[in-house]
């Protein structure tokens, strides 16, 4: 019995209350024609271009810290604002443009790659979080790591 008149009073609280106002009739034109105007203005976007993408470091000893600048250009209609760039592991670090870079200006990503610890071929690469259409960019480093010799076992070590 008490379950039924819970029902019932749920099914009628929700009638009470229920909206009976066409909703398309609350819609202020005004405010549409300013949405769309906002909407088309989101069009203009920065656009990232870089003069390379990729940077091969060559042949490089293990330890060695080895460093590149990559400049890019905003081609696009908007201020281009750089939020993050990460390296895809602690050995590669960018530094980066902190203003926004204005329509036609350039701006510079510095990467530092500390070689110590990755003997052999490396490829590294950055990702850039930013305000372009698509969100990232990806820059890329690579090297051929020469490994340090190793002392040959057995062989006593002279002080």
């Amino acid at each position: 019995m008490k379950k039924g008149i819970l029902i019932l009073a749920g099914i009628f609280a929700m009638t009470f209350v229920s909206c009976k106002d066409d909703a398309t009739k609350k819609v202020n034109e005004e405010n549409v024609e300013i949405a769309a105007e906002r909407d088309a203005k989101n069009t203009d976007f920065p656009v990232m271009t870089f003069a390379e993408t990729e940077h091969d470091f060559g042949t490089i000893n293990e330890g060695d810290v080895v460093e590149h600048k990559f400049t890019f250009t905003n081609t696009g209609k908007a201020p281009l604002v750089i939020v993050n760039a990460k390296g895809s592991c602690g050995c590669t670090v960018p530094q980066w443009t902190k203003e926004p870079v204005a329509p036609g200006a350039t701006g510079e990503m510095l990467v530092k790659f500390n070689s110590n610890g990755k003997p052999n071929q490396q490829t590294k690469q950055v990702t850039i979080t930013t305000n372009t259409e698509a969100g990232k960019e990806v820059i890329k480093i690579k090297a051929l790591v020469t490994p340090k010799a190793k002392p040959v076992s057995g062989t006593p070590v002279s002080e």
